[in-house]
């Protein structure tokens, strides 16, 4: 008999990917068969991981910023949705800043007869198990591995044979938008984030990508629709910019290729563990490296880990002249991407195999 499973996280995309190993172990579970509820900035990679039969969307009123108002309608809609499908059980994975239990009234209001999450707060009638932060949930882990743990709890596990690393469903072939340089190495700069925090400066990438290619490394711009400006102005005539023309799934399979990808603590870095490819990660302290850094993959971890902004969770930079990450030269990050990078991609474990096209994930 189909056990149908909820498994939530509903914060933005690298997130999501972080949770996948959570959600292959409860995906191996004897006839499960797992919805993921994600936020809005999640759901497409939500769509890209194993083990996951559909994507259900919701922007949460506790998550999502700017927050949508908290109506009655809008938390009715969630209900509804949710009781429509009948899940037998849910997992609410969550951050260490984050409580599980909003999320869980909507599930029980939804119908929803059991439901495991971390809670540091009384959960009183809204969770079936409770781990405790702190006391029987470790808080300086990787989030993974925070995400496994909360699962764990609910009886679910890996399978035999499955390391637990990061992974996505086979990348789409990209050799179209890459061009000549779909048969040569070349590192991938990634200058947008989502919390101006985390970003490098945008001259600080420009000279990074003109270094490189002047070394002899091709370099390829990323970013969404919304950073063309900004990837335009980073690749300068010295980079091939791809800025608005990848979705996440033709991001994957650019990262797949890359040698080497250069990002602050953003989704694309995670989606590149995700495909095996090593980071050289600019990494605001403003979250615990420990916690968000790329997982299972080689990197060179920049950025000044014991600034004052350290631990503030600050999404604009509460430091004047954004130390953390501004002091960190372009030669410097350089020098990272010709340490991860000595040996052709061929010779790297862990890659994903490119497909040869598009490749249609879960509704």
């Amino acid at each position: 008999m189909t056990r149908r499973i909820l498994v939530v996280r509903l914060d933005a995309a690298g997130d999501v990917l972080l949770a996948g190993p959570a959600v292959r172990a409860v995906a191996a579970a004897p006839d499960a068969e797992v919805s993921l509820l994600c936020g809005p900035a999640g759901a497409a990679a939500g769509r890209l991981l194993p083990g996951v039969r559909r994507v259900l969307e919701w922007a949460s009123p506790w998550i999502v910023n700017p927050a949508p108002a908290a109506t009655p309608e809008h938390v009715q809609a969630a209900v509804g949705m949710l009781a429509e499908h009948g899940f037998d059980e849910a997992v609410v994975l969550t951050s260490f800043h984050q409580s599980p239990l909003p999320t869980a009234l909507l599930l029980r209001l939804a119908g929803i007869g059991r439901i495991t999450g971390a809670s540091v707060d009384y959960p009183g009638s809204l969770l079936d198990v409770r781990l405790r932060p702190g006391e029987d949930l470790p808080e300086d882990q990787p989030e993974p591995e925070r995400a496994l743990a909360i699962a764990a709890a609910a009886g679910f596990r890996l399978p035999p044979g499955d390391e637990g690393r990061l992974a996505v469903r086979r990348p789409p072939g990209v050799g179209a938008l890459l061009g000549p340089l779909a048969r040569r190495r070349y590192v991938v700069l990634h200058p947008g984030a989502a919390v101006p925090a985390r970003r490098w400066p945008a001259e600080h990438h420009r000279r990074a990508a003109r270094l490189l290619s002047e070394a002899g490394l091709p370099v390829v711009v990323t970013g969404g629709p919304g950073e063309r400006e900004l990837t335009a102005a980073v690749a300068d005539g010295h980079a091939l910019d791809l800025g608005g023309r990848t979705d996440l799934g033709r991001l994957a399979g650019v990262l797949n290729g890359a040698a080497a990808l250069v990002a602050g603590n953003t989704g694309a870095a995670h989606l590149a563990a995700a495909v095996g490819t090593p980071v050289v990660s600019l990494f605001a302290p403003v979250v615990p490296a420990i916690r968000w850094r790329p997982y299972r993959v080689p990197q060179v971890l920049l950025g000044v880990q014991d600034a004052p902004c350290r631990g503030t969770r600050a999404r604009d930079c509460p430091v004047p002249g954004h130390p953390c990450l501004s002091r960190v030269s372009p030669e410097e990050v350089v020098s990272a991407v010709h340490r991860l990078v000595p040996a052709p991609p061929s010779t790297r474990p862990g890659a994903v195999p490119a497909a040869t096209g598009p490749k249609e994930g879960p509704s």
